[in-house]
């Protein structure tokens, strides 16, 4: 997600602050860059304009050229800006009036309609204990209505019985009276798309409305559609009315132009994203994050966030506990990897941390990648226990076997095990001292000893981040900031930014 836009900001805004003083011209020569970086994004040219526009009348300021750190200056212009593209902060979906809620969903066929109406109803249900139904209003395409039974049946969320031959109207006026009659708090209504917009879908969109009066209206898109967004929001808005945004498929889209295009040409919110095919694949959207990460500053809260909702608090506790003891096996070596995966992997991870982003195209050139997890994996897959627990007796014979068991080689396996050796040592001397600032923000995190590499919140307890106040949560990205790229030993094997203990596992490597 941004991925191509955040490189390419980088480097022009890089080139700004690395100079003491800066003229109009040399203002004039960024925005140059930033809006052909937009524009390459597939932002909307309309969008383009005023953004950079907005950007060079507050740039070029007597105030922002004399200051002491020009550069900054405009860079945090930049950031202000995107925020404000990208809308207000937090803006989800509103369940404030009488039950049952309405929550209309529309789009384009293809858009992931279905889908993400069983992703918010599963979110809806478990997060927020809300009581869901679910109705398919599309009678156009074959076995739409058995694809949302289907979903309700594995999120155990309550879908309209289908009764043939009635319309999307009169389909929408059951499944309101049914959920009022059935004491839900929500109905969702999922109705038909078309391959493009065309007067027949808007007409039976503003009948389906008048009849459910919905409390929202989603308007579901493919973060793929590029320069189509700004036609797609703008016909669905004034014709129906949305009250905000889903953008699908964003963990496919390194590019991002849709969700600064719609958002900018509506004024309507981006509520949630999709960020894959499982049902629990649906987050909120937060600019100011989003343009954190978009130049690069890292978005360490939601780093938090991701690691307490995949880490085992149970697990992290006990690891925690060994780890204390000095003691790091090859089995804790793969629940650590494992954790990683969930987190995003590599890519995802990297994104998120302050000063990190472009660390990504180095680990892609040494050949580190998440692929390589999936091999070292396998590689501790195919030991005994009693070889996980004791590395030492790993000797030729035995990593003959490994490597035949695992697809893999001699070679892979001693990089694996040099691995593990700076893991442990790293995991030795967490426990000791140079804990530094590293100390001090996992002590705001709840404590624990943080993944190997000071990953915040590995290991022991997460925190809840909403008993979190303000000061504690600008404390703590203040801490990540201050940790940049120097982190204490850098990702597991990574040793720091100088990437020392990859250990040639890239492709090609010796």
């Amino acid at each position: 997600m941004f991925e191509n836009l955040q490189d390419r900001l980088g480097s022009v805004l890089k080139g700004l602050t690395g100079r003491g003083a800066l003229s109009e011209a040399d203002v004039s020569a960024a925005l140059r860059e930033v809006r052909r970086a937009l524009l390459e994004a597939d932002v909307a040219l309309e969008v383009v304009r005023d953004f950079t526009a907005k950007v060079k009348e507050k740039a070029v300021g007597a105030d922002v050229l004399k200051s002491i750190k020009p550069g900054q200056m405009v860079v945090k212009i930049v950031h202000d800006e995107l925020v404000e593209m990208l809308g207000a902060e937090g803006v989800t979906i509103d369940l404030n009036a009488p039950s049952p809620v309405v929550i209309m969903m529309v789009g384009l066929q293809g858009s992931g309609k279905t889908t993400t109406t069983g992703k918010i109803a599963a979110r809806l249900t478990n997060r927020d204990r809300k009581r869901v139904l679910m109705a398919s209003l599309d009678t156009r395409r074959p076995a739409a209505q058995e694809q949302l039974k289907q979903i309700g049946e594995q999120t155990k969320v309550d879908t309209l019985p289908v009764i043939k031959g009635q319309d999307p109207v009169a389909i929408a006026k059951r499944a309101v009276q049914a959920a009022k009659l059935g004491g839900h708090d929500v109905v969702i209504l999922d109705t038909a798309g078309r391959t493009h917009i065309d007067e027949p879908l808007m007409v039976e969109m503003a009948d389906i409305r008048k009849v459910s009066n919905p409390h929202e209206i989603l308007l579901v898109a493919d973060s793929l559609t590029g320069q189509d967004a700004v036609n797609l929001a703008r016909n669905f808005d004034s014709r129906v009315g949305i009250t905000g945004l889903v953008l699908t498929r964003m963990d496919g889209d390194g590019r991002g132009g849709a969700a600064l295009s719609m958002r900018a040409v509506t004024g309507k919110p981006i509520k949630l994203i999709g960020t894959g095919e499982k049902m629990d694949a649906l987050e909120e959207f937060h600019p100011k994050r989003i343009a954190d990460r978009i130049l690069g500053m890292g978005d360490i809260v939601s780093l938090v966030e991701k690691a307490a909702e995949t880490i085992d608090a149970d697990k992290a506790r006990a690891m925690a506990e060994k780890m204390a003891k000095g003691k790091f096996d090859l089995n804790d070596m793969a629940e650590q990897l494992k954790q990683m995966q969930n987190m995003g992997g590599m890519g995802g991870i990297m994104g998120m941390m302050p000063g990190m982003g472009g660390m990504k195209d180095k680990l892609a050139a040494a050949g580190m990648d998440d692929s390589v997890f999936k091999r070292q994996l396998a590689i501790i897959s195919s030991m005994t226990r009693y070889e996980r627990a004791h590395p030492d007796v790993l000797k030729n014979s035995r990593k003959k076997r490994i490597a035949a068991g695992s697809g893999t080689s001699a070679a892979d396996i001693n990089k694996l095990l040099k691995m593990h050796r700076q893991m442990a040592d790293m995991m030795k001397a967490m426990g000791g001292k140079g804990k530094g600032k590293m100390k001090q923000m996992m002590s705001m995190l709840g404590g624990g000893g943080g993944m190997p590499g000071g990953l915040p919140g590995g290991m022991g307890g997460m925190p809840d981040l909403s008993k979190l106040d303000a000061n504690q949560l600008a404390e703590l990205q203040k801490q990540a900031g201050s940790l940049g790229g120097g982190m204490p030993g850098g990702l597991p094997g990574l040793g720091g930014p100088k990437l020392p203990g990859l250990g040639g596992f890239g492709k090609g490597k010796k």
